[in-house]
């Protein structure tokens, strides 16, 4: 990983701590859409759950789509499907969020170039939680 690179992630992870969790989902534990968005909830961070099946997630309303999302939100954590991804990047754009995040294995450079372009910072092929641990 390049000094780049941690410096993204050690910005985000430092001075961001309102996380949109795009596809949580708490149907199976024991994926990473439901462990990283509660980890980082107990760290502290404001986790807001978001998956169009789900009323609520992690104690707090959960929204159809980041566009519905009434708050601001600093990251937005994507899980969603690879062919949706640049859609949701589009509506991160249009809500204000300052950074992406795409967890490990997802990669999707034509979306992170948008979201670049528009000013926001971008994180792929990274578990938020992992790195998290790295900090402390």
């Amino acid at each position: 990983m390049s000094d780049a690179e941690q410096a993204t992630i050690r910005h985000i992870l430092t001075n961001y701590r309102v996380i949109a969790a795009v596809g949580y989902s708490d149907r199976d534990r024991t994926r990473a859409n439901y462990y990283v968005p509660a980890y980082l909830k107990g760290q502290g961070y404001t986790v807001i759950p978001v998956n169009p099946g789900l009323a609520e997630g992690l104690g707090r309303p959960a929204y159809p789509s980041l566009a519905d999302v009434p708050e601001p939100v600093d990251v937005a954590l994507l899980y969603a499907p690879p062919a949706a991804i640049g859609g949701v990047v589009e509506q991160a754009i249009a809500h204000g969020v300052q950074a992406i995040w795409l967890p490990l294995g997802v990669v999707d450079d034509a979306a992170a170039a948008r979201a670049r372009a528009a000013g926001l910072l971008v994180v792929m092929d990274r578990c938020m939680m992992v790195e998290h641990k790295h900090l402390e």
